[in-house]
């Protein structure tokens, strides 16, 4: 594949393929029907896990054989999905050759049976008793029931017959047709004498659909599920869909709604080319979709175009330029919109044309579309059409970059607006939503009124960014008239206006530059805070507080402090972690000869074990074997089935494609890195050139080769891991999300860098206090959060101190949180302490410290303590590390008593703790009171 799976993509890409090995098996023994349903949530990349699957079918893996004569046909509802699907195979299979997908045209298509090797792509629409395809004609000599008939008869062992998706969005007759059409294919039909086909793999987001398709068939059914948590772990959905309504619609009609979903969009346009600029990706360029009225008459909309257009201009002090607004009004071509033309466009189009901004639509947006550009849309429906809208919206949560943004988490959500709606027809948009996707969206959805926000960002910028580079450059151009590829780029004259430049280079240099990094500075005085005061009693006091936020955010980052990701499952081996670690640190130049280093290590490995079987006198005689067949493979076949058994094979001389084969065997068995060839080609002998595949061979079929081999990788992978984690810290977004996600995926507690966001999406809650010594905080500086008593407390304490600078309210399971794992009942948890304190330090800046009050009742206390001492031990930096606790100081006030696992004394003592009464005697002998 071009790209790299994700972990659950990997898993699923397995399962299937073991699923259809024996389901493959089982139908030649029995020739009853075999059903595997693949069931995924939105987002999942249900497609790209086909696309896996079948270059592996194809091409082989380390268990399974090659399949090269395999056929595919790829059954959807709508010509629509088909060219989606297909277009999505060519682009990120490369091991799919030109031409080997094939769109089956109702117009020519003609073949007894179908050919080996390629992909077939049909669609329920050409499957109708009135269609070409299911008539023989002068041109046609066999109807598509016929093909598929022969196929089956004479190609069982091979045919992939995959439905995709199961009608979502269809209505009605529509739907009830498309049904019909497809369970021919898993039930037969004795009218169109067409048989079962031997194994249906079905696509579908939800196991009611596929399952009322299966109906009452006699078919053996297997499943191959994708979870919701799975999806929402990988960053390839939004985090949040939140839904905007009026409370009061008489106030806010639906222009001051469009008005305000205008703002909405044009803010995600400004941080996202931010974001972009700064990481060096091609810019997003977010689309805004407004879905209109359907036209009565010869209207072509009962909403007012005219007016959306102006107002939405008007909101951005603009003018649309041709192609920046488009259309998709069924058949209706070019129509002009206040003054504007605006063309129309089918929706699969709309991802890759970078001009467009505003997509006028009605209802064909639900199915075949996929934008992950649009980033805000408005509704001008009412709230009977909760139906079409939910379909929509299930579309547009996918991320634009495939990844979670850690810079911006206001970049993490998709906004829709509903003038017509209230918190009640809103609900019925949700549970449509939901019953949708399969139950369960992979994503938070909520509702806010357009009088109350529930979600608000919260940033190290006490003043919005583009207020603030706009206040220091006035010159800079607005996100509006940014140049796209298709646009002459502005620079400007020295003399008055601007003039087009067309040379991407100097366009990028006259993009604007950041500020100047600023130095740390804290300028900090408080009044005196009464900490005798009841705990329920305290408030924020007025405080004078000048926080370099940026500054602190920037010096946190730079650090590298250690945090954790903890996981159920480890998804790659250390064979493969280490490959891709080695690969980011040569790629980056944190370690310019990684991948060099490691790749000699394992062919020195690979020589030495050969160089022992010649000093013991083994090798002619294994090499015997295998040139003869006698060496066992350890691979199954296209049916599940081990190839030999571990049988014997008679004496014969192998080919040379039957010495390739096994050496393709053997590098699958080394991880499919290439390493029998790396290996060749520093040893490979001229006058005897299949030695080298000898010598591969025998390393890869020697169990305790391949055993050393992982040992070695798990070692290598650790130190290489600890030793150059923390230069990572300054390499861009990209490569720490690379970096995150390889040392993620290689063991279920795995070290990584503690990185803060700069903005961040927070809901808010009823009852929360205002701070403005928040790391994080609105444009005025100010952070309303809702503490419980003890919280208070704690926080009231610190900010007593001279040394205080400000605080983070550390959030649990958040991408950002800071994490530190702990073992409780032989199960290793996340903990997220509750307080992350800044202090001014003289010699260093800043330090941090990690508080977390925590009830003694709770039975974690020991486990989560020793959790601390552990990674207190590990992480130096830190200047405390307080387990803290409610008490009463020798004077009989209420105080917290602290436990400060920073201290090694402390420390130790803690570790060697057998029970929690031994805890408690530590916290009283040891524990503090500030």
């Amino acid at each position: 594949m071009k790209v790299e799976l994700f972990p659950f993509q990997k898993r699923a890409t397995a399962e299937l393929r073991m699923k259809t090995a024996e389901a493959l098996g089982s139908y030649r023994r029995t020739h009853t029907p075999q059903v595997i349903s693949l069931q995924a949530p939105t987002g999942a990349g249900k497609t790209i896990i086909m696309a896996s699957f079948i270059e592996d079918v194809y091409y082989g893996t380390d268990q399974y054989a090659e399949q090269p004569e395999a056929i595919f046909v790829w059954l959807s509802d709508s010509p629509a999905l088909n060219e989606q699907s297909k277009q999505k195979i060519d682009l990120k299979a490369d091991k799919i050759r030109f031409g080997q997908c094939v769109t089956i045209d109702d117009s020519s298509f003609d073949q007894e049976m179908l050919d080996d090797g390629h992909i077939y792509f049909l669609n329920t629409q050409k499957l109708g008793k009135a269609a070409n395809l299911v008539h023989h004609s002068d041109t046609r000599q066999y109807t598509i029931w016929e093909t598929l008939a022969n196929t089956v008869r004479e190609k069982s062992d091979r045919l992939y017959f995959i439905i995709d998706e199961a009608h979502r969005g269809m209505q009605g007759r529509e739907a009830g047709r498309a049904t019909s059409i497809m369970q021919r294919f898993l039930k037969g039909s004795t009218d169109i004498k067409l048989p079962p086909m031997p194994l249906v793999i079905g696509i579908s987001a939800t196991a009611a659909r596929f399952n009322a398709l299966v109906g009452d068939t006699n078919s053996t059914l297997q499943k191959c599920i994708i979870s919701a948590n799975e999806v929402r772990a990988s960053g390839l959905l939004k985090d949040r869909i939140v839904i905007t309504y009026p409370d009061d619609p008489e106030k806010h009609n639906d222009m001051a709604v469009l008005q305000a979903a205008t703002d909405e969009w044009k803010n995600k346009c400004e941080h996202w080319y931010q974001y972009t600029y700064e990481q060096h990706y091609a810019n997003v360029n977010p689309v805004f979709v407004i879905q209109v009225l359907a036209g009565t008459g010869k209207a072509v909309s009962d909403t007012n175009l005219e007016d959306v257009i102006a107002k939405i201009e008007e909101r951005l002090n603009t003018k649309f330029s041709e192609n920046e607004v488009v259309h998709t009004f069924g058949s209706t071509g070019t129509l002009t919109i206040n003054g504007l033309n605006v063309p129309h466009i089918d929706p699969a189009d709309i991802t890759d044309d970078r001009r467009i901004k505003v997509v006028l639509f009605k209802e064909n947006l639900s199915t075949g579309w996929d934008c992950p550009r649009a980033e805000t849309m408005m509704s001008f429906r009412h709230a009977e059409d909760a139906t079409y809208i939910a379909q929509l919206l299930g579309r547009m949560v996918r991320t634009p970059l495939q990844c979670h943004i850690m810079v911006d988490d206001s970049l993490n959500d998709v906004r829709l607006y509903l003038p017509y709606f209230n918190v009640d027809t809103v609900k019925q948009v949700i549970d449509e939503l939901q019953s949708t996707e399969g139950g369960e969206i992979p994503t938070v959805i909520d509702d806010e009124s357009l009088e109350n926000q529930v979600y608000v960002p919260w940033t190290v910028h006490t003043a919005s960014r583009s207020k603030r580079n706009t206040e220091e450059n006035p010159d800079q151009l607005n996100i509006f008239t940014l140049p796209t590829a298709e646009q002459p780029t502005i620079s400007k004259d020295s003399s008055a206006g601007y003039t087009t430049n067309s040379d991407p280079k100097e366009a990028q240099e006259s993009c604007p530059q950041q500020p100047a990094d600023t130095v740390p500075a804290i300028h900090q005085t408080s009044t005196s805070v009464n900490l005798d005061e009841q705990i329920d009693d305290v408030k924020q006091t007025e405080t004078s507080i000048e926080i370099d936020r940026e500054g602190i955010t920037k010096f946190i980052n730079e650090q590298g402090y250690l945090t954790y990701i903890v996981r159920n499952v480890r998804i790659n081996n250390y064979l493969k972690s280490l490959l891709n670690l080695t690969t980011l640190l040569t790629q980056y130049n944190i370690c310019p000869n990684a991948k060099e280093e490691m790749d000699s290590e394992v062919i020195a490995m690979m020589h030495s074990y050969i160089e022992d079987l010649h000093k013991r006198g083994e090798y002619d005689q294994l090499a015997k074997n295998v040139l003869s067949f006698k060496l066992s493979v350890r691979i199954f076949d296209v049916f599940g089935e081990s190839l030999d058994n571990g049988l014997v094979h008679s004496l014969f001389t192998a080919s040379d494609s039957d010495l390739d084969r096994q050496l393709r065997a053997a590098d699958a068995r080394l991880g499919a890195y290439g390493f029998p060839y790396k290996y060749g080609r520093k040893y490979a002998d001229l006058e005897n050139p299949s030695q080298y595949k000898v010598d591969c061979i025998l390393f890869a079929a020697d169990d305790d080769c391949v055993s050393k081999l992982n040992r070695y990788a798990e070692k290598k992978f650790h130190e290489l891991n600890d030793r150059y984690r923390k230069y990572v810290v300054s390499k861009d977004d990209r490569c720490k999300k690379q970096y995150d996600s390889i040392v993620s995926d290689s063991d279920t507690v795995s070290k990584h860098n503690f990185s803060l966001p700069e903005t961040i999406s927070v809901r808010l809650e009823d009852g929360g206090e205002e701070y403005d010594n928040h790391l994080f905080a609105d444009e005025n500086g100010l952070a309303k959060i809702k503490l419980n008593g003890w919280e208070q407390g704690v926080l009231k304490e610190e900010m007593k101190s001279d040394d205080f600078v400000c605080w983070i309210r550390n959030p649990s399971r958040s991408s950002w949180s800071l994490c530190i794992p702990y073992e409780i009942e032989n199960e290793i948890k996340p903990a997220y302490p509750d307080f992350i304190i800044v202090r001014k330090d003289a010699i260093l800046g800043y330090v941090i410290d990690i508080l977390e009050p925590h009830n003694p009742d709770f039975k974690d206390n020991l486990a989560k303590a020793k959790g601390f001492a552990k990674y207190a031990a590990e992480e130096i930096r830190i200047g405390r590390i307080q387990i803290i606790r409610q008490g009463k100081n020798s004077a009989g006030k209420t105080r917290f008593k602290r436990l400060d696992l920073a201290k090694g004394a402390i420390r130790d003592k803690v570790l060697k703790a057998q029970n929690s009464d031994e805890f408690d005697h530590i916290f009283d002998t040891d524990g503090t009171f500030d």
